[in-house]
Protein backbone atom coordinates (compact mmCIF):
# COMPACT_ATOMS: atom_id res chain seq x y z
CA UNK A 1 0.00 0.00 0.00
CA UNK A 2 1.24 3.46 -0.93
CA UNK A 3 0.21 6.45 1.16
CA UNK A 4 0.70 10.11 0.25
CA UNK A 5 -0.86 13.20 1.83
CA UNK A 6 -3.20 11.02 3.87
CA UNK A 7 -4.52 9.15 0.80
CA UNK A 8 -3.98 5.41 0.43
CA UNK A 9 -3.54 3.47 -2.80
CA UNK A 10 -3.81 -0.29 -3.39
CA UNK A 11 -1.25 -0.95 -6.15
CA UNK A 12 -1.50 -3.79 -8.65
CA UNK A 13 1.43 -3.97 -11.05
CA UNK A 14 -0.35 -5.73 -13.89
CA UNK A 15 2.70 -6.03 -16.13
CA UNK A 16 5.90 -7.49 -14.71
CA UNK A 17 8.55 -10.00 -15.82
CA UNK A 18 11.26 -12.28 -14.48
CA UNK A 19 13.51 -12.86 -17.48
CA UNK A 20 16.84 -14.40 -18.42
CA UNK A 21 18.49 -12.81 -21.44
CA UNK A 22 22.06 -13.62 -20.36
CA UNK A 23 24.50 -14.92 -23.02
CA UNK A 24 24.35 -18.40 -21.49
CA UNK A 25 20.70 -18.55 -22.57
CA UNK A 26 21.25 -17.47 -26.20
CA UNK A 27 20.44 -20.07 -28.87
CA UNK A 28 23.49 -20.96 -30.93
CA UNK A 29 23.24 -19.27 -34.31
CA UNK A 30 20.66 -16.77 -33.02
CA UNK A 31 23.00 -14.67 -30.90
CA UNK A 32 22.54 -11.55 -33.02
CA UNK A 33 18.79 -11.52 -32.34
CA UNK A 34 19.00 -12.51 -28.68
CA UNK A 35 21.58 -9.78 -28.06
CA UNK A 36 19.71 -7.19 -30.13
CA UNK A 37 16.42 -7.85 -28.37
CA UNK A 38 17.72 -7.28 -24.85
CA UNK A 39 19.81 -4.29 -25.91
CA UNK A 40 16.66 -2.70 -27.38
CA UNK A 41 14.86 -3.32 -24.08
CA UNK A 42 17.80 -1.81 -22.23
CA UNK A 43 17.69 1.30 -24.42
CA UNK A 44 14.06 1.86 -23.40
CA UNK A 45 15.20 1.98 -19.77
CA UNK A 46 16.97 5.21 -20.66
CA UNK A 47 13.57 6.93 -20.78
CA UNK A 48 13.33 6.69 -17.00
CA UNK A 49 15.17 8.84 -14.44
CA UNK A 50 18.95 8.58 -14.72
CA UNK A 51 19.38 7.22 -11.19
CA UNK A 52 17.22 4.19 -12.09
CA UNK A 53 19.35 3.03 -15.04
CA UNK A 54 21.04 -0.39 -14.78
CA UNK A 55 24.24 -1.74 -16.35
CA UNK A 56 23.54 -4.21 -19.16
CA UNK A 57 24.83 -7.28 -17.29
CA UNK A 58 22.38 -6.77 -14.41
CA UNK A 59 19.61 -5.99 -16.89
CA UNK A 60 20.17 -9.22 -18.83
CA UNK A 61 19.61 -11.39 -15.75
CA UNK A 62 18.59 -9.87 -12.43
CA UNK A 63 18.19 -11.76 -9.19
CA UNK A 64 15.02 -12.87 -7.47
CA UNK A 65 16.09 -10.90 -4.40
CA UNK A 66 16.46 -7.70 -6.42
CA UNK A 67 13.04 -8.12 -7.98
CA UNK A 68 11.33 -8.70 -4.63
CA UNK A 69 13.09 -5.63 -3.24
CA UNK A 70 12.21 -3.39 -6.19
CA UNK A 71 8.55 -4.41 -6.32
CA UNK A 72 7.45 -5.13 -2.78
CA UNK A 73 9.99 -3.66 -0.36
CA UNK A 74 10.38 -0.21 -1.93
CA UNK A 75 8.16 -0.24 -5.03
CA UNK A 76 4.77 0.11 -3.28
CA UNK A 77 3.33 -2.92 -5.12
CA UNK A 78 0.70 -4.97 -3.29
CA UNK A 79 0.12 -7.59 -6.01
CA UNK A 80 2.04 -8.16 -9.26
CA UNK A 81 0.88 -10.02 -12.37
CA UNK A 82 3.43 -11.91 -14.46
CA UNK A 83 3.18 -11.46 -18.24
CA UNK A 84 5.37 -14.10 -19.96
CA UNK A 85 7.10 -13.89 -23.33
CA UNK A 86 8.75 -17.08 -24.58
CA UNK A 87 11.02 -16.11 -27.53
CA UNK A 88 12.36 -19.67 -27.61
CA UNK A 89 13.70 -19.13 -31.10
CA UNK A 90 16.41 -16.94 -29.59
CA UNK A 91 16.60 -18.04 -25.93
CA UNK A 92 17.31 -21.69 -25.11
CA UNK A 93 15.19 -21.86 -21.97
CA UNK A 94 12.85 -19.11 -23.07
CA UNK A 95 13.13 -15.41 -22.29
CA UNK A 96 10.41 -15.05 -19.66
CA UNK A 97 8.38 -18.22 -19.24
CA UNK A 98 5.26 -19.25 -17.38
CA UNK A 99 7.26 -21.98 -15.68
CA UNK A 100 9.89 -19.60 -14.28
CA UNK A 101 7.17 -17.16 -13.21
CA UNK A 102 5.16 -19.95 -11.60
CA UNK A 103 8.13 -21.17 -9.58
CA UNK A 104 8.76 -17.62 -8.39
CA UNK A 105 5.13 -17.21 -7.37
CA UNK A 106 5.22 -20.46 -5.40
CA UNK A 107 8.22 -19.22 -3.43
CA UNK A 108 6.40 -15.99 -2.55
CA UNK A 109 2.76 -16.82 -1.80
CA UNK A 110 0.29 -13.98 -2.12
CA UNK A 111 2.62 -11.70 -4.05
CA UNK A 112 2.11 -12.76 -7.68
CA UNK A 113 -0.58 -13.87 -10.08
CA UNK A 114 0.71 -16.01 -12.94
CA UNK A 115 -0.49 -15.48 -16.48
CA UNK A 116 0.53 -17.79 -19.27
CA UNK A 117 0.72 -17.42 -23.04
CA UNK A 118 -0.17 -19.26 -26.22
CA UNK A 119 0.85 -19.31 -29.87
CA UNK A 120 -1.87 -20.53 -32.28
CA UNK A 121 0.82 -21.76 -34.67
CA UNK A 122 1.49 -24.61 -32.20
CA UNK A 123 -1.80 -26.28 -33.10
CA UNK A 124 -3.40 -29.09 -31.07
CA UNK A 125 -0.21 -29.92 -29.19
CA UNK A 126 0.12 -26.32 -28.08
CA UNK A 127 -3.53 -26.26 -27.06
CA UNK A 128 -3.02 -29.25 -24.77
CA UNK A 129 0.07 -27.68 -23.18
CA UNK A 130 -1.79 -24.38 -22.77
CA UNK A 131 -4.62 -26.08 -20.89
CA UNK A 132 -2.15 -27.87 -18.63
CA UNK A 133 -0.39 -24.62 -17.74
CA UNK A 134 -3.66 -22.88 -16.98
CA UNK A 135 -4.71 -25.63 -14.59
CA UNK A 136 -1.29 -25.95 -12.95
CA UNK A 137 -0.80 -22.24 -12.25
CA UNK A 138 -4.42 -21.14 -11.88
CA UNK A 139 -4.06 -18.62 -14.71
CA UNK A 140 -6.77 -16.01 -15.16
CA UNK A 141 -5.00 -14.30 -18.02
CA UNK A 142 -2.73 -14.73 -21.02
CA UNK A 143 -0.10 -12.51 -22.60
CA UNK A 144 0.06 -12.63 -26.40
CA UNK A 145 2.94 -11.58 -28.61
CA UNK A 146 1.57 -11.49 -32.14
CA UNK A 147 4.95 -10.50 -33.59
CA UNK A 148 6.92 -13.42 -32.13
CA UNK A 149 8.97 -15.42 -34.62
CA UNK A 150 8.39 -19.15 -35.07
CA UNK A 151 10.49 -20.88 -37.73
CA UNK A 152 10.00 -18.91 -40.95
CA UNK A 153 6.88 -17.20 -39.62
CA UNK A 154 7.39 -13.66 -38.37
CA UNK A 155 4.09 -13.15 -36.62
CA UNK A 156 0.41 -14.02 -36.53
CA UNK A 157 -2.94 -12.24 -36.33
CA UNK A 158 -5.75 -12.39 -33.81
CA UNK A 159 -8.02 -12.78 -36.85
CA UNK A 160 -6.46 -16.16 -37.71
CA UNK A 161 -8.92 -19.08 -37.38
CA UNK A 162 -6.35 -20.89 -35.25
CA UNK A 163 -6.31 -17.96 -32.80
CA UNK A 164 -10.10 -18.18 -32.45
CA UNK A 165 -9.77 -21.80 -31.28
CA UNK A 166 -7.43 -20.73 -28.49
CA UNK A 167 -9.70 -17.86 -27.47
CA UNK A 168 -12.62 -20.29 -27.32
CA UNK A 169 -10.49 -22.42 -25.00
CA UNK A 170 -9.82 -19.32 -22.87
CA UNK A 171 -13.56 -18.85 -22.43
CA UNK A 172 -13.98 -22.52 -21.56
CA UNK A 173 -11.20 -22.43 -18.95
CA UNK A 174 -12.15 -19.09 -17.39
CA UNK A 175 -9.02 -17.34 -18.66
CA UNK A 176 -10.88 -14.09 -19.10
CA UNK A 177 -8.08 -11.51 -19.40
CA UNK A 178 -6.21 -11.39 -22.71
CA UNK A 179 -3.18 -9.07 -22.64
CA UNK A 180 -1.84 -8.24 -26.10
CA UNK A 181 1.42 -6.44 -26.83
CA UNK A 182 0.46 -3.73 -29.30
CA UNK A 183 2.53 -0.70 -30.07
CA UNK A 184 6.26 -0.27 -29.47
CA UNK A 185 8.44 -2.39 -31.71
CA UNK A 186 11.38 -4.29 -30.24
CA UNK A 187 14.15 -5.19 -32.65
CA UNK A 188 14.12 -7.43 -34.66
CA UNK A 189 10.35 -7.97 -34.62
CA UNK A 190 8.15 -6.46 -37.34
CA UNK A 191 6.16 -3.32 -36.59
CA UNK A 192 3.11 -4.36 -38.61
CA UNK A 193 2.55 -7.42 -36.41
CA UNK A 194 2.11 -5.09 -33.41
CA UNK A 195 -0.67 -3.02 -35.02
CA UNK A 196 -3.99 -2.80 -33.13
CA UNK A 197 -6.07 -3.45 -36.25
CA UNK A 198 -6.90 -7.04 -35.33
CA UNK A 199 -8.13 -6.33 -31.80
CA UNK A 200 -11.66 -5.10 -32.52
CA UNK A 201 -12.38 -8.25 -34.56
CA UNK A 202 -11.85 -10.60 -31.62
CA UNK A 203 -13.23 -8.17 -29.03
CA UNK A 204 -16.54 -8.22 -30.88
CA UNK A 205 -16.49 -12.01 -31.34
CA UNK A 206 -15.50 -12.85 -27.76
CA UNK A 207 -17.66 -10.72 -25.49
CA UNK A 208 -16.86 -12.90 -22.49
CA UNK A 209 -13.19 -11.95 -22.57
CA UNK A 210 -11.41 -8.75 -21.57
CA UNK A 211 -8.78 -7.55 -24.04
CA UNK A 212 -6.09 -5.47 -22.35
CA UNK A 213 -4.06 -3.76 -25.07
CA UNK A 214 -0.62 -3.39 -23.57
CA UNK A 215 1.16 -0.14 -24.42
CA UNK A 216 -2.08 1.19 -26.01
CA UNK A 217 -0.74 0.89 -29.54
CA UNK A 218 1.87 3.62 -29.03
CA UNK A 219 2.69 5.77 -30.82
CA UNK A 220 -0.62 5.27 -32.72
CA UNK A 221 -2.72 6.48 -29.77
CA UNK A 222 -5.61 7.76 -31.90
CA UNK A 223 -6.03 4.39 -33.61
CA UNK A 224 -6.24 2.67 -30.26
CA UNK A 225 -8.62 5.16 -28.64
CA UNK A 226 -11.17 5.08 -31.45
CA UNK A 227 -11.06 1.28 -31.60
CA UNK A 228 -11.30 0.92 -27.81
CA UNK A 229 -14.23 3.34 -27.64
CA UNK A 230 -16.41 1.08 -29.76
CA UNK A 231 -15.45 -2.14 -27.95
CA UNK A 232 -16.81 -2.36 -24.42
CA UNK A 233 -14.41 -5.17 -23.42
CA UNK A 234 -11.16 -3.45 -24.49
CA UNK A 235 -8.88 -1.96 -21.81
CA UNK A 236 -5.71 0.13 -21.87
CA UNK A 237 -2.54 -1.36 -20.37
CA UNK A 238 -0.39 1.59 -19.27
CA UNK A 239 2.98 -0.19 -19.34
CA UNK A 240 5.31 2.08 -21.38
CA UNK A 241 2.79 4.95 -21.17
CA UNK A 242 3.88 5.83 -17.63
CA UNK A 243 7.38 4.36 -17.60
CA UNK A 244 8.36 5.51 -21.08
CA UNK A 245 6.64 8.90 -21.29
CA UNK A 246 5.94 10.44 -17.87
CA UNK A 247 9.61 11.36 -17.27
CA UNK A 248 11.07 11.58 -20.78
CA UNK A 249 8.10 13.04 -22.72
CA UNK A 250 5.90 14.87 -20.19
CA UNK A 251 3.87 16.86 -22.76
CA UNK A 252 3.19 13.78 -24.86
CA UNK A 253 2.37 11.83 -21.69
CA UNK A 254 -0.24 14.43 -20.77
CA UNK A 255 -1.78 14.20 -24.24
CA UNK A 256 -1.89 10.40 -24.14
CA UNK A 257 -3.44 10.33 -20.66
CA UNK A 258 -5.94 12.99 -21.70
CA UNK A 259 -7.02 11.03 -24.77
CA UNK A 260 -7.29 7.78 -22.79
CA UNK A 261 -9.36 9.39 -20.05
CA UNK A 262 -11.65 11.17 -22.52
CA UNK A 263 -12.34 8.26 -24.83
CA UNK A 264 -12.30 5.14 -22.67
CA UNK A 265 -12.34 6.45 -19.11
CA UNK A 266 -10.95 5.84 -15.65
CA UNK A 267 -12.43 2.34 -15.26
CA UNK A 268 -10.48 0.86 -18.16
CA UNK A 269 -6.93 2.04 -17.51
CA UNK A 270 -4.59 -0.55 -15.99
CA UNK A 271 -1.24 0.31 -14.40
CA UNK A 272 1.83 -1.77 -15.21
CA UNK A 273 5.44 -0.84 -14.45
CA UNK A 274 6.97 -3.13 -17.12
CA UNK A 275 9.72 -4.29 -14.75
CA UNK A 276 12.61 -4.70 -15.26
CA UNK A 277 12.61 -2.09 -17.99
CA UNK A 278 11.44 0.38 -15.34
CA UNK A 279 11.09 0.09 -11.58
CA UNK A 280 7.63 0.69 -10.08
CA UNK A 281 8.70 3.02 -7.24
CA UNK A 282 9.24 6.18 -9.24
CA UNK A 283 6.25 5.44 -11.48
CA UNK A 284 3.79 5.03 -8.60
CA UNK A 285 5.12 8.06 -6.75
CA UNK A 286 5.30 10.15 -9.91
CA UNK A 287 1.80 9.27 -11.08
CA UNK A 288 0.26 10.05 -7.68
CA UNK A 289 1.98 13.45 -7.76
CA UNK A 290 1.17 14.11 -11.44
CA UNK A 291 -1.74 16.01 -12.82
CA UNK A 292 -2.79 17.51 -16.13
CA UNK A 293 -0.74 20.65 -16.89
CA UNK A 294 -2.61 23.91 -17.30
CA UNK A 295 -1.36 24.50 -20.85
CA UNK A 296 -3.88 25.95 -23.29
CA UNK A 297 -3.23 23.11 -25.74
CA UNK A 298 -4.33 20.61 -23.07
CA UNK A 299 -7.41 22.55 -21.96
CA UNK A 300 -9.73 19.88 -23.40
CA UNK A 301 -8.57 17.46 -20.69
CA UNK A 302 -9.76 17.43 -17.08
CA UNK A 303 -7.42 16.91 -14.11
CA UNK A 304 -7.38 13.47 -12.46
CA UNK A 305 -8.94 12.97 -9.05
CA UNK A 306 -7.48 10.86 -6.24
CA UNK A 307 -10.18 8.21 -6.77
CA UNK A 308 -9.41 8.05 -10.49
CA UNK A 309 -5.75 7.46 -9.70
CA UNK A 310 -6.75 4.76 -7.20
CA UNK A 311 -8.66 2.94 -9.91
CA UNK A 312 -5.82 3.19 -12.42
CA UNK A 313 -3.07 2.14 -9.99
CA UNK A 314 -4.81 -0.95 -8.71
CA UNK A 315 -8.55 -1.17 -8.31
CA UNK A 316 -9.30 -1.73 -12.00
CA UNK A 317 -6.89 -4.66 -12.26
CA UNK A 318 -8.16 -5.99 -8.95
CA UNK A 319 -11.67 -6.08 -10.41
CA UNK A 320 -10.57 -7.94 -13.54
CA UNK A 321 -8.56 -10.50 -11.56
CA UNK A 322 -10.90 -10.85 -8.55
CA UNK A 323 -8.19 -9.64 -6.18
CA UNK A 324 -9.44 -9.02 -2.66
CA UNK A 325 -8.87 -5.37 -1.80
CA UNK A 326 -8.90 -4.37 1.89
CA UNK A 327 -12.12 -2.56 2.76
CA UNK A 328 -10.31 0.65 3.71
CA UNK A 329 -8.76 0.89 0.24
CA UNK A 330 -11.95 0.45 -1.76
CA UNK A 331 -13.91 3.30 -3.32
CA UNK A 332 -17.39 3.47 -1.82
CA UNK A 333 -19.43 4.72 -4.77
CA UNK A 334 -22.70 2.85 -5.40
CA UNK A 335 -23.26 4.91 -8.53
CA UNK A 336 -20.04 3.70 -10.17
CA UNK A 337 -20.91 1.74 -13.30
CA UNK A 338 -18.33 0.42 -15.72
CA UNK A 339 -18.50 2.48 -18.94
CA UNK A 340 -19.73 0.74 -22.04
CA UNK A 341 -17.42 2.37 -24.56
CA UNK A 342 -18.77 5.93 -24.95
CA UNK A 343 -16.67 9.07 -24.59
CA UNK A 344 -16.52 10.53 -21.09
CA UNK A 345 -17.55 14.16 -20.81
Amino acid sequence: MYEKDGEKYFVVDAHTHFWDASPDNWVKGQEEYAKGWIECFHAYQGLGPKETHWPIDRFQKYSEELMMHDLFEVGHVDTAIFQPTNLRQWYTNGFNTTEADGAMAERHPGKFLVNTTFDPREGDEGMKAFEERVKKYGCKGVKLYTAEWRGDSRGWSLKDPEAAKYLEKCEELGVKNVHIHKGPTIWPLDKDAFDVSDVDHVATNFQGLNFIVEHVGLPRIEDFCFMATQERNVYAGLAVVIGGLMHARPKFFAKVMGELMFWIGEDKLIFGADYAIWEPKWQVEGFVDWNMPGDEELSDFAPLTVDQKRKILGLNAARLYDIDVPEELRIKDPENVEPVGVPNS
